[in-house]
């Protein structure tokens, strides 16, 4: 058996590489790093322009755009290396508002879509929400909510700037920092492509709630709402970068023209609010995560 492996390796080295590397680059990027280790040969077709060329999106024009928001990955050598710089960092675009990547092990899109690029209710309004810059966010602003009552968050990306034919999922990132007001009371996050399924998921958006009388608050009729079962609801993901993140939900990408849209309210709760900090909302493909 080891003999026989031996010799369809040996084979597979003898063909030609636009052979060679026409068979690897329909594999993945994982798999053409794999490759690359088995012989000289090998090598020097897994590590090909050809090779990498396949792995990266194929708008040239698209492509062209990214790279001319980072002079730097213009500079770059080879295919691979521009592959590697886009996913290993996320590229700022659209003027501050979006934040593009590639997923490393598919090559697949990610985008993140900042605080700007979405409809806050009472965003305009410095009562209610700032604008600050800080410096761990990757965008030049972030929303702050200072305090308000009725707390909504709307957004909506064209499916054709994802990967095609792709399960994504949709990721609000966010802090909290002296929170108050959502302690008491589940957000609803919903995603889905409009006009389709929609996904609704309740959470605790303050990562610190915890079960028990509120105090000094005013409740409609005297009642105070009972909150579901805090041990039973989903958690925020503590991120590599700091922040906090749920997954709001998952819809299939397909390879037609639509529309994503993404909701974050708490609305039931007729209390003042404050402490939330928006970065934006991630798409990630979600058999890559």
């Amino acid at each position: 058996s080891c003999k026989k492996n031996k010799k369809r390796m040996t084979e597979f080295e003898d063909l030609p590489e636009g052979c060679l590397t026409t068979i690897i680059s329909r594999t993945t990027p994982v798999d053409a790093g794999k490759l690359s280790l088995v012989s000289k040969t090998i090598h020097s077709a897994s590590d090909s322009d050809a090779v990498w060329n396949a792995f990266l999106p194929p708008n040239s024009n698209f492509m062209d755009s990214i790279i001319s928001h980072s002079p730097s990955l213009a500079n770059l050598p080879t295919k691979k290396s521009l592959y590697l710089a886009l996913s290993d960092r996320p590229i700022i675009i659209d003027n501050g508002r979006k934040s593009f990547q590639l997923n490393r092990k598919s090559g697949k899109k990610c985008y993140m879509l900042a605080a700007r690029s979405l409809t806050v209710i009472w965003g305009d309004d410095q009562r209610y929400w700032n604008w600050i810059s800080t410096p761990d966010s990757r965008f030049p602003e972030i929303a702050k909510l200072c305090q308000v009552c009725w707390f909504e968050i709307r957004g909506i990306i064209n499916t054709l700037a994802l990967s095609p034919n792709t399960q994504y999922a949709a990721y609000l990132v966010f802090k909290m920092i002296d929170a108050f007001g959502f302690e008491d009371e589940t957000a609803d996050l919903t995603v889905g492509v409009k006009g389709g399924h929609i996904n609704t998921i309740s959470v605790y958006l303050d990562p610190n709630s915890e079960p028990g009388p509120p105090i000094g608050r005013w409740y409609p009729e005297g009642r105070r709402p009972m909150p579901p079962n805090i041990e039973e609801l989903q958690r925020p993901s503590v991120r590599s970068d700091g922040w906090l993140e749920f997954e709001m939900g998952e819809f299939f990408n397909s390879s037609l023209e639509d529309e994503v849209e993404m909701t974050v309210t708490e609305i039931k709760g007729n209390w003042w609010k404050g402490g939330f900090f928006l970065e934006g909302i991630e798409f990630r493909p979600k058999e890559d995560n």
